[in-house]
């Protein structure tokens, strides 16, 4: 066999392969867990576990997404956090299975939900769309489901007060090839507070958690003084290079910061979730759909 055969059937099997993964990654997702112990949590009676959601784009898994509902139950949250972009805002897709999904959630737990940039633009620039946003709010607020837009909610469980806050930036800090400049005080200003005590940090009484949808400005989230931050967006980089991290951002900037991971900064954790579905490019490859588990234990 001449090497010409020898590149072409090495190509075609190396192909072959990446084909199967990607659909692989597009069909199925995984739960992966985080452990958080922050000195904030050193009042903790017991652990918390939060389950974290973001970026379904009207995904569904098994019959009326049974199989993902199953999973999140297994996991027995005490708390839901949505980031945003659970449906496909564009004109003539529906909203019907993001709503059916997270219609769902509050028989299991309390579900906070803040809005990503489809739920924002549908929201703010309604006649492009062929249903309404508000509906599709107000109906999932009578089944329970908690909205946070630039507004925030205090919850106890086991002994901790958490204060989660949902925030929503202007939609031109998602526009393509540029990045606006966001800092504390612009946070402050969408939310209209800055946590007690001082700005990096807070109060030692409460978690403050910030549901930002973009991590493009985690500086700025870090600034205002969010203790951990909750993002999603990038779809995890699209393609993630084992060592390096997603490859490029809906923004279209290559290999960002944060993209699909925990990172611990002192006492502030940013965690991004690498999503539930696809929207414009389906393609995953390395970057397996996520449920993210939070789980808030006393430090050690």
């Amino acid at each position: 066999m001449t090497a010409i055969w020898i590149l072409i059937i090495t190509a075609v099997v190396i192909l072959a392969a990446v084909t199967a993964e990607i659909y692989r990654e597009t069909h199925c997702f995984r739960v992966t867990r985080y452990s958080l112990g922050l000195r904030k949590l050193r009042r903790l009676e017991r652990e918390i576990r939060i389950i974290f959601l973001s970026d379904l784009h009207n995904k569904v898994y098994g019959k009326d997404n049974d199989v993902l509902l199953r999973a999140i139950r297994e996991e027995a949250p005490d708390l839901i956090l949505i980031g945003g972009d659970m449906l496909v805002g564009k004109a003539g897709v529906t909203r019907q299975p993001a709503y059916d999904f997270v219609r769902k959630l509050p028989e299991i737990c309390p579900v906070f939900y803040a809005n990503g940039n489809h739920e924002q633009r549908m929201k703010e620039m309604p006649d492009r769309y062929d249903y309404s946003y508000r509906d599709y709010r107000e109906r999932l607020k009578q089944c329970g489901v908690i909205f946070l837009e630039n507004e925030s909610r205090q919850i106890m469980i086991h002994g901790m007060k958490l204060n989660v806050s949902g925030l929503e930036l202007p939609l031109s800090t998602y526009e393509k090839f540029r990045k606006k400049r966001v800092e504390g005080t612009d946070v402050a200003e969408r939310l209209g507070f800055w946590p007690e005590g001082q700005r990096a940090g807070g109060s030692e009484a409460e978690l403050q958690i910030l549901l930002a949808h973009n991590p493009a400005y985690a500086e700025g989230y870090k600034e205002w003084g969010a203790d951990v931050i909750l993002s999603g967006h990038l779809h995890g980089g699209i393609v993630r290079i084992p060592g390096i991290g997603g490859v490029i951002t809906p923004q279209a900037f290559l290999f960002p910061k944060y993209s699909g991971e925990m990172t611990v900064e002192g006492e502030q954790a940013v965690i991004v979730s690498k999503g539930l579905g696809t929207h414009t490019i389906d393609i995953r490859l390395f970057n397996t759909p996520e449920v993210v588990l939070l789980t808030l234990k006393k430090p050690l």
